[in-house]
């Protein structure tokens, strides 16, 4: 099966730094593919990457088996490519029902993007004359999701979904997620909390350092954060006992 997205040896990075050092993956349809590492390991920039927002230094970022190195991010837009970033990325100061209808650029109807919004996510129903700055963080995630899925996306790029949010209002996106999935979407999902995303991934990688260090199924990679950090208490807890 060909990949719907492939990145191969791919450096990427600001100015004359790369951030990137020969970043290998493999997104197949119908994927949740969860990126997960720490603070200023390389996972947004990855997503910026993908989306057409930074030209790679080397290496090959490939779409259904083609190369889009270069090409722009309006473009990869209406190949089907749409990135959630963090900070959800929507118009504060208009109203749910208006950032909505700025969705119908692509082609769908305003009438069609209302009710599958709200077919999703009921809540936005009720805030639909509520400016969009004045909700909540969970309910600004799901406007920006709306808003992304109105352009009928074969790859979603979600960017720290979690952040900032409570734990109930992430479990309903995250069941979201894995429904949208079922859909055949592809979706690329960068997190820095594990817990959240393993339970609905279909594949897992953990980057540090701009590299992939680890891919495996979510169980595995579960598995193995775990280890790193009771390994990391139990490693702290000696040195405070001044055990050897």
């Amino acid at each position: 099966m060909t990949p719907l997205l492939e990145l191969r040896n791919l450096r990427a990075g600001y100015g004359t730094i790369d951030v990137l050092h020969g970043v290998d993956l493999v997104l197949q349809p119908g994927q949740v593919y969860a990126l997960l590492g720490p603070n200023g390991a390389g996972k947004t920039t990855t997503l910026a990457v993908c989306s057409g927002q930074i030209l790679p230094s080397a290496g090959q970022v490939l779409l259904y088996g083609r190369e889009i190195n270069g090409v722009s991010s309006d473009a990869l837009a209406r190949a089907g490519v749409c990135l959630i970033p963090e900070g959800r990325g929507v118009f504060p100061n208009l109203t749910v029902a208006e950032n909505l209808r700025m969705s119908t650029h692509a082609g769908a109807s305003y009438a069609d993007v209302q009710e599958h919004a709200f077919t999703q996510f009921p809540r936005l129903e009720e805030r639909r004359r509520q400016l969009a700055g004045t909700l909540s963080g969970g309910e600004q995630q799901m406007l920006a999701i709306s808003r992304a899925l109105a352009t009928g996306p074969a790859l979603l790029l979600l960017d720290e979904l979690s952040m900032g949010l409570a734990p109930i209002i992430v479990e309903e996106l995250y069941e979201r997620v894995a429904a949208l999935a079922q859909q055949g979407i592809s979706i690329l999902i960068v997190e820095q909390f594990a817990q959240a995303v393993l339970g609905v991934a279909t594949v897992a990688s953990v980057m540090l350092h701009g590299r992939i260090a680890h891919t495996g199924s979510p169980q595995e990679i579960a598995e193995g954060l775990t280890a790193a950090y009771l390994g990391g208490a139990v490693d702290k807890a000696h040195t405070r006992q001044g055990a050897p």
